[in-house]
């Protein structure tokens, strides 16, 4: 039998959160498909290996981001593939927290025949290639919304994006709204001008919801349900 396979980024911060009485309690009532979930720790290197492979941000972070994504496909999948003996998956998704969450989705995004759902928790979508007191400008120097907006679309990709209102305080244009959350409704924008519909998207904004362990696992089982629900109401969705 072919199981999905779920890959988290920060995969150390699972416990806390707590995700396998999240994830049993899901199997219990009957509300999830059977799945593999696999929690990836970070090394002591984690502002280098999480970012955007195809360039560090500005300060030079992120700069071994190729290498971490050369380690989940010649080193890890072979090893749950050998370990689980199961020569392949139903399908395969990713998910991480914040800069773990932008890397997931850079991971993601360029391997997209390898995946088919992302799930960015207050992700890190600030990652530009210019500091702010060097003439940032949002629309030149977001390096995941150039990525998106430069590449293909491909269209059996789904995203799940979730923010806390309180994520932060920041607001550099002064608009009024925080910057994690502008910067995720701006990559909403790139993907539908890509071609991403509400069908391929979900927006989740938790009240309250802070840049922690406890809102991210809030939302978790949304996302569980909202990627491999059995009920009726998530597989409309």
């Amino acid at each position: 039998m072919h199981y999905s396979l779920l890959l988290v980024n920060d995969g150390q911060d699972l416990p806390t959160m707590p995700f396998d009485y999240l994830l049993n309690e899901l199997w219990e009532k009957g509300e999830l498909e059977p799945m593999i979930c696999v929690g990836i720790h970070c090394g002591p290197n984690r502002k280098m290996e999480y970012g955007t492979a195809y360039s560090p941000d500005f300060d030079g972070r992120g700069a071994h981001a190729g290498l971490y994504t050369k380690f989940i496909f010649d080193e890890l999948i072979p090893f749950l593939r050998k370990e689980l003996k199961m020569p392949s998956f139903k399908d395969k998704s990713f998910a991480g927290f914040s800069l773990g969450a932008l890397s997931a989705l850079d991971i993601v995004w360029n391997q997209p025949n390898q995946f088919n759902r992302v799930a960015v928790f207050s992700g890190s979508l600030w990652w530009r290639k210019k500091a702010y007191d060097d003439g940032y400008d949002d629309e030149k120097d977001r390096l995941m919304h150039l990525q998106i907006r430069k590449a293909d679309f491909y269209p059996w990709l789904r995203f799940y994006l979730q923010c806390g209102s309180l994520d932060e305080t920041a607001d550099r244009n002064k608009n009024g709204i925080i910057d994690s959350i502008d910067d995720t409704l701006d990559l909403i924008v790139e993907l539908k001008a890509k071609g991403y519909t509400d069908e391929h998207i979900h927006y989740k904004l938790i009240e309250g919801g802070k840049h922690d362990v406890p809102t991210w696992g809030q939302a978790f089982p949304d996302f569980l349900k909202w990627g491999w629900g059995l009920s009726e109401e998530w597989k409309k969705k």
